[in-house]
């Protein structure tokens, strides 16, 4: 078994003990009724971040953000935070390289964004051409791209129950440059903090999305 194999292990048995350990401390709070709706609440606010912005030189729309990004990002821009509004491309799947192959048009979720924003009357938005898969690569993205059109702020749009993890990533993949960043969940969001726990869909997307979180704070704990 090679040192690299016995290291991903202990990362592995150490996370799990991570997530143990937080599962019964949640299960022992929930046992007293006075502090369940609140520990709920602050477990679910845990995963949301809305930091003060008054102008950028360009909103961007998290991959993750769908509709509710561009909802969100029409919005800014009508109450003048930034006239540039920009979405990340994505790779294309199975499905839309088999219309490719036969020929025939197929709006991605890009394509589809940047329609309604120009329905919601933003002019001119971007599609930043690099493709990506997830919150790490968008990191990586974002930093090569604001550095080629030399931004000096930022703000990146994401759902709520994704913005404190994409904050962590997105700071650290700019912290080398000048880039103000600032975070906004959508409030089109459909994850609700404050009630997370009343739906199964709530549910599973706190679960995922804290564990996310934690994972990120173990593997990278200095900010």
């Amino acid at each position: 078994m090679t040192y690299a194999r016995n290291r991903r292990l202990r990362s592995g048995r150490r996370w799990r003990r991570v997530v143990l350990g937080l599962l019964v401390a949640t299960t022992a709070l929930m046992a007293i009724p006075r502090t369940r709706v609140a520990t709920f609440r602050s477990l679910g606010r845990a995963l949301v971040v809305n930091d003060p912005v008054t102008t950028a030189d360009a909103i961007v729309i998290s991959v993750d953000a769908d509709s509710a990004g561009v909802l969100e990002a029409a919005d800014m821009v009508r109450n003048g935070i930034s006239n540039t509004v920009a979405v990340f491309a994505e790779p294309p799947g199975t499905s839309h390289l088999e219309f490719q192959r036969r020929g025939i048009r197929y709006d991605d979720d890009a394509s589809r964004a940047l329609v309604e924003l120009e329905s919601l009357g933003v002019k001119n938005p971007i599609r930043i051409p690099t493709p990506v898969d997830g919150t790490t690569a968008e990191g990586r993205v974002l930093s090569a791209w604001v550095n080629e059109r030399g931004l000096r702020s930022v703000v990146m749009i994401t759902t709520a129950d994704h913005a404190r993890r994409t904050r962590r990533v997105l700071r650290r993949a700019l912290k080398e440059q000048q880039t103000r960043l600032a975070v906004r969940a959508s409030r089109y969001s459909d994850f609700e903090p404050d009630a997370w726990w009343v739906t199964r869909t709530g549910i599973r997307t706190e679960i995922i999305e804290l564990q996310k979180l934690l994972l990120d704070i173990v593997t990278h704990p200095l900010p």
